[in-house]
């Protein structure tokens, strides 16, 4: 029974997504989706990795990277790029692939309605 386990362990360990892996849609390395922006309300709470936010830092909620992780964030309507830092997890809402930051967002050219296509990619991996 140890070794039907194990098996079973080792399968699933292979088939679970990695922190490195992201959904590429377009070029290697790259995630593309939905970014929003963090609502008003969230400004000053703690984040998932403890740090409070803070809308004039460039931080990100990601669901799978790792705190510190840097990311190249475009804005795929305009090309204005920013290098956010992931800090929180998210976001929450479907179809979604990062929450910004007031301030990232700002950089962006996000406007009024709070969500943009982007495209995302790791900027290093310190």
């Amino acid at each position: 029974m140890g070794r039907l386990a194990f098996a079973f362990a080792m399968i699933l360990l292979a088939a679970a997504p990695s922190f490195a892996r992201t959904t590429v849609k377009g070029e290697a390395g790259a995630e593309n989706g939905i970014a929003s922006v963090y609502a008003s309300k969230f400004v000053g709470r703690a984040t998932a990795s403890g740090e409070r936010l803070d809308r004039t830092r460039l931080t990100a909620a990601h669901r799978r990277l790792p705190f510190g992780t840097r990311l190249v964030v475009t804005n795929k309507q305009n090309g204005r790029q920013t290098i956010v830092t992931v800090n929180d997890r998210g976001p929450h809402r479907k179809g979604r692939v990062i929450d910004l930051s007031p301030a990232a967002a700002a950089q962006l050219g996000m406007g009024r309605t709070g969500l943009v296509q982007v495209e995302i990619r790791i900027a290093d991996r310190d």
